[in-house]
C-alpha cells in the first residue's frame, strides 16, 4: 500500500480551530445585514494610540522600509530592557531579547529551539488555543494539567508535581490567563518557581495581559525571582493587547544568552527582523507614559463588572470573576448543551457569539469577551438572558 506523503507528518497532529465554523457563520449573517452581537473578540476594541500612529507614519516617510537586525533595531531592545526592568524586576542585556512578528511567534520561537522530539510540555488546563498545537508542530507532546474553578482555574503544586515525568522539559504558564483571567499571586509562582528549579524545568512565561489587571492586583514575573529560576525562565510580552496593537505583530521575549542565541539564529533563517515599520511605532508606545493603558485598564474592569452582574442573573449559568485579561470563562453545564451546540444555537438563534470551551480544553464552557462596549454587552445580554431561560 502506497504512503501518504505529499505532506509532513507532523501536520497530522494539527487540529482546525473549532471556532472557525462560528466565526464564519457569524461573518456571513453580519454580510447579510443581522445585528450580530460579539462576545468573541480577542483583541481591544479601542484603536491603536495617534502618537504610535504618527511614529509608523514618520517612518515610511523617512524611508524607513528596508530589513533591520533580526532580533530587532537597538533602540526598541533597549526600551524592553527598560521595561523589563521598571515593570518586572527582570536584568536582561540587549542581546537576551529578541522582537518577533507578535507574542505567539516569540512562544513558538522558543518551544522551536528548547523541545526534542517526544519531550513533554506541562500546559494547564484550560489553555490558550494554540500552545498544544505549537507544541505538536515543535514535535514535542502536550501534558495536560486540569484546573479547578473552585482553585480559580490555577494549578496546585500537587497536580504539577502528579504532572512531571523524565520527560518533562518546559511549563507553559499564562498569567493573566486567556481564557479565564487567572493571576498567579507572588507566593504560588514562588512554589512553582522551586520545583522547575528542582526538576530543571523551563519555564514560558506568557504576559501578553500583563497591563489589563484589575481590583489592585498585582503582576508578578516568575523569572524576576532569583537567579536560578531566571536562568530557566523565557518571559514573552507583547504590545497587541496593551497598546491595542494586534495588527501590528510586535512581540518579543527575554531569555537567558544561550536560548535567546539559538532563537536569534532559528529567526534569521524563518522570518528575519519584524515588521520595520512597526518597529519604529512600538518605540514611541514604549516611550509614552502609562496613561493609555490605565485608560483601557479602567474602562475593561467597568465592562468586566457590568457584564459578571447580568450573568449572575442567569440562573443556568456561572463564572468565577476574571482578575485580569478581558475575558469570562462561563460554565453552561447547566443547560445541558455542549460548547459547540450552545454557541451554534445562540448565534443562529439569537445573534449572539461566543468562542466554544472546547477550543480551550473544557467543553463545559464558553469564552465570553467583554472587548465591546457596555452597549453591545447590554444587547448581548439581553438575548442571553432569554435564549438561556428558553432552554
Amino acid at each position: 500500500m502506497k504512503i501518504d506523503t505529499r505532506l509532513a507528518e507532523r501536520l497530522k497532529k494539527i487540529h482546525p480551530s473549532s471556532t472557525l465554523a462560528i466565526t464564519s457563520k457569524a461573518r456571513k449573517l453580519k454580510s447579510e445585514g443581522r445585528d450580530i452581537v460579539s462576545f468573541a473578540a480577542g483583541e481591544p476594541d479601542f484603536d491603536t494610540p495617534d502618537f504610535v500612529k504618527d511614529e509608523a507614519i514618520a517612518a515610511i516617510k523617512a524611508g524607513f522600509t528596508k530589513y533591520t537586525p533580526t532580533t530587532g533595531i537597538p533602540e526598541l531592545k533597549r526600551l524592553i530592557c527598560q521595561k523589563f526592568k521598571k515593570d518586572n524586576s527582570l536584568e536582561y542585556a540587549p542581546e537576551q531579547v529578541i522582537v518577533s512578528n507578535g507574542a505567539k511567534h516569540s512562544i513558538y520561537n522558543a518551544l522551536m529551539v528548547l523541545l526534542n522530539p517526544h519531550d513533554e510540555v506541562l500546559i494547564p488546563l484550560p489553555y490558550w488555543v494554540s500552545y498544544p498545537e505549537m507544541v505538536h508542530l515543535c514535535q514535542g507532546a502536550p501534558r495536560f494539567i486540569k484546573t479547578k474553578p473552585e482553585d480559580n482555574f490555577k494549578i496546585t503544586l500537587k497536580d504539577l508535581r502528579k504532572h512531571i515525568s523524565q520527560k518533562t522539559k518546559v511549563l507553559i504558564l499564562n498569567s493573566p490567563s486567556n481564557p479565564t483571567g487567572a493571576i498567579y499571586g507572588r507566593s504560588e509562582l514562588e512554589e512553582i518557581a522551586k520545583v522547575c528549579v528542582e526538576e530543571n524545568i523551563f519555564v514560558i512565561s506568557d504576559e501578553i495581559y500583563e497591563k489589563i489587571i484589575f481590583d489592585g492586583s498585582r503582576h508578578e514575573s516568575i523569572g524576576s525571582f532569583n537567579k536560578d529560576i531566571y536562568d530557566l525562565t523565557i518571559t514573552v510580552n507583547g504590545l497587541s493587547k496593551s497598546f491595542s496593537m494586534t495588527g501590528w505583530r510586535i512581540g518579543y521575549l527575554g531569555a537567558p544568552a544561550d536560548v535567546a542565541g539559538a532563537i536569534s539564529n532559528l529567526q534569521d533563517h524563518s522570518t528575519s527582523n519584524p515588521n520595520s515599520i512597526a518597529q519604529k511605532a512600538a518605540v514611541a508606545a514604549l516611550s509614552a507614559p502609562d496613561d493609555f493603558t490605565r485608560d483601557l485598564c479602567r474602562e475593561f474592569q467597568k465592562r468586566r463588572d457590568y457584564l459578571a452582574e447580568r450573568l449572575k442573573k442567569v440562573p443556568k449559568l456561572s463564572f468565577q470573576l476574571p482578575r485580569g485579561a478581558f475575558y469570562i470563562f462561563c460554565d453552561i453545564s447547566k443547560t445541558r448543551l455542549d460548547s459547540m451546540s450552545f454557541a451554534r444555537r445562540l448565534l443562529e438563534e439569537e445573534y449572539v457569539s461566543v468562542i466554544p470551551g472546547a477550543s480551550f480544553g473544557m467543553d463545559d464552557f464558553v469564552r465570553m469577551s467583554f472587548a465591546t462596549s457596555i452597549e453591545e454587552i447590554r444587547k448581548g445580554m439581553d438575548r442571553i438572558e432569554r435564549w438561556v431561560a428558553s432552554l
